[in-house]
C-alpha cells in the first residue's frame, strides 16, 4: 500500500502526451413512462444534457482526474462541436495546443440518449478521411510532438481508426520515445495491427484480441503457437497473449477481459492474470481508457508493469460503476486499494 501510495502522489508531477482520434460524447437524460403511438419506441422525457470528452479526448480527461499535466493532439472539424469539445477540454484544464482543425472532417459526435440509468440509443455522427499518404501528419501534428517532445514523460497513443493513427506517427513516436526513455502505450485497432511493434506495450480488451487473431492469416498463428480465435477461457486468453506477444514482438501487452480481470503478458516472464475488482457494473463504455491512462502513468510514475496493471485494474472496477464515460481520481484508487 505505502508503495502504491508513493506512485499515485507522483502522478501530479507527471506530464503526459496524448495522440489520436477525437471525439464530443454528449448524453441526454431522462425518464420513460410510455411508448410512442408512431412506433413501438420510448418516449424519453428529457431532464439534462451535456458534454463530454470522448475518444483519445476521454483518455486525456482521465489523466487531468488523476492529477497528471496532459497535452492531447488530434484533430477536429471547422464546426461548433470542435468548438465544444475544446471548451470542455480547457474546463478540465487539458492543453489543447495540439489539437489541428482540419475542414475535410466534421468534428465525431456521439450522442446517448439515457433513461433509468440504461442507454436507451447511440446516434454517431462521423465523416473520415483517407489520411494513409502521411500529409496530415506531417504537414500538422509531427512539428508540434517533435517541438514539444522532451517535455513529456509518457506517450498514450488511442487508435479509434479514424484517420490520425499512421504508420509515421507510431514510428516517430517510438522513436523519440526510446531515445528518452519513456514509455508509449496503445490502445489498439485491429487493422493497424502490424504498426505496433515499436511500442511499449498495447491494451487490447477480449474482443479487439479475438479481431487481432482472426485478422492473422492460419500459418501465422500456428507459427507462433496460436490455438485458437474465441477467447472463451482464461487459459485461451494465456495461450492467445504468449502468441500475439511473440507475432508483435512488442515489450508487453495488457489484455482486459471484463469480468474477468485483466492479462499481463510481458516480454520474458510469465503471465501474470489479476481478477476484476468490479463489485457493480452500470456501464463499461470508457473503461478502457480508465484502464490505458492508469497503466501508463503508474510506469511514468515509477511502477513497474504488474504494479500499474494492478492499479488500471483498481481503476476499472471503480469506473464500470458509474453512469456513462467517467473517470477516477486518486482518492478513488486509495479507497479501493485499502478495502482490497
Amino acid at each position: 500500500m505505502k508503495k502504491y501510495t508513493s506512485i499515485l502522489n507522483e502522478f501530479r508531477n507527471k506530464h503526459v502526451l496524448v495522440v489520436g482520434d477525437l471525439m464530443l460524447d454528449q448524453y441526454i437524460k431522462g425518464s420513460v413512462s410510455r411508448i410512442s403511438p408512431e412506433a413501438p419506441v420510448p418516449v424519453v422525457v428529457q431532464e439534462e444534457s451535456f458534454f463530454t470528452p470522448g475518444g483519445a479526448a476521454n483518455v486525456a480527461n482521465n489523466l487531468s482526474s488523476l492529477e497528471a499535466k496532459v497535452t492531447v493532439v488530434g484533430r477536429i472539424g471547422h464546426d461548433h462541436e470542435g468548438a465544444t469539445l475544446k471548451e470542455v477540454l480547457d474546463q478540465r484544464k487539458i492543453r489543447t495546443e495540439g489539437i489541428f482543425a482540419d475542414k475535410r472532417v466534421h468534428t465525431i459526435l456521439k450522442t446517448r440518449i439515457i433513461a433509468h440509468r440504461q442507454q436507451v440509443v447511440r446516434i454517431d455522427r462521423e465523416k473520415i478521411v483517407d489520411d494513409s499518404d502521411g500529409a496530415f501528419y506531417c504537414n500538422t501534428v509531427a512539428p508540434f510532438i517533435h517541438k514539444h517532445f522532451n517535455s513529456f514523460d509518457a506517450v498514450i497513443i488511442s487508435d479509434y481508426g479514424k484517420g490520425i493513427v499512421q504508420p509515421e506517427l507510431l514510428n516517430d513516436v517510438a522513436t523519440m520515445a526510446a531515445r528518452s526513455g519513456i514509455p508509449v502505450v496503445v490502445d489498439p485497432k485491429v487493422e493497424n495491427l502490424k504498426f505496433y511493434g515499436p511500442v511499449t506495450a498495447i491494451t487490447p480488451n477480449r474482443k479487439e484480441t479475438e479481431n487481432a487473431l482472426k485478422s492473422l492469416e492460419p500459418e501465422t498463428r500456428k507459427a507462433v503457437l496460436i490455438k485458437t480465435t474465441t477467447l472463451d477461457s482464461l487459459d485461451a486468453v494465456k495461450n492467445a497473449g504468449l502468441g500475439l506477444l511473440k507475432y508483435l514482438g512488442i515489450d508487453s501487452l495488457l489484455v482486459t477481459l471484463g469480468e474477468d480481470g485483466m492479462y499481463l503478458f510481458e516480454s520474458g516472464k510469465d503471465p501474470f492474470h489479476i481478477p476484476t475488482r468490479a463489485k457493480e457494473v452500470f456501464d463499461v463504455s470508457g473503461a478502457g481508457d480508465t484502464v490505458i491512462s492508469v497503466f501508463t502513468l503508474a510506469m511514468a510514475a515509477g511502477a513497474g508493469k504488474r504494479e500499474a496493471a494492478d492499479l488500471a485494474n483498481h481503476a476499472a472496477g471503480i469506473v464500470v460503476g458509474k453512469v456513462g464515460a467517467a473517470a477516477v481520481t486518486p482518492d478513488e484508487l486509495i479507497v479501493s486499494l485499502k478495502e482490497n
